[in-house]
């Protein structure tokens, strides 16, 4: 690691998540925007901001998903998918993706100096864990800073850390606090 705190990715923290009219909508969004913003100024530039984007297509079962979602099958410039106001004038890096997980190739490069990275973000049973999961496959160590995550509701997101915390010592869950103090 270079700076000793590794890649900050910051997940999904779009207009369609913060939006209370939204079907995706993410009860606890503003708290895990109070904790991104917290660790913002600890990473500097090693920040990458992601955003959950529609396929042109859908193929496979993402057809029946959205299906169940047509209204999100919009453009990529749509409002809905954009980075809510505070946090696009933060984002230098961004990295899109139509999947859940965003351990894209683009990511993957932004987190190799490193080999850790730090993740925050919507929604915590989703985006984060499949995030997670894929980054620790390829070897790369993972915190998930729990209280600047935020899930679709309280019980998932605790069940999504606690699933995510078996996997130590590959992903840790950890906490504002001990990122900020430099200890996780």
């Amino acid at each position: 690691m270079t700076d000793g705190t590794g890649l900050l990715a910051v997940i999904d923290m779009q207009r369609v998540f913060a939006d209370p009219a939204s079907p995706w909508f993410t009860p606890r969004f503003e708290e895990a925007a109070a904790g991104v913003r917290r660790l913002l100024p600890s990473f500097g530039e090693h920040v990458t901001f992601t955003r959950f984007l529609a396929p042109d297509k859908p193929v496979g079962a993402w057809g029946a998903y959205y299906e169940q979602w047509p209204f999100a099958l919009q453009p990529p410039h749509a409002p809905l998918w954009r980075l809510t106001e505070e946090f696009e004038v933060e984002a230098r890096h961004l990295a899109d993706a139509t999947t859940f997980g965003k351990w894209t190739p683009e990511l993957a490069e932004r987190v190799a100096p490193y080999d850790r990275l730090v993740l925050a973000g919507v929604s915590t049973d989703c985006c984060v864990l499949s995030t997670a999961l894929a980054a620790a496959d390829a070897g790369v160590e993972v915190l998930v800073v729990s209280d600047a995550c935020a899930g679709v509701d309280d019980a998932s997101h605790a069940k999504a850390l606690y699933v995510m915390d078996l996997y130590r010592p590959l992903i840790r869950v950890v906490t504002l606090a001990e990122v900020l103090e430099g200890r996780p």
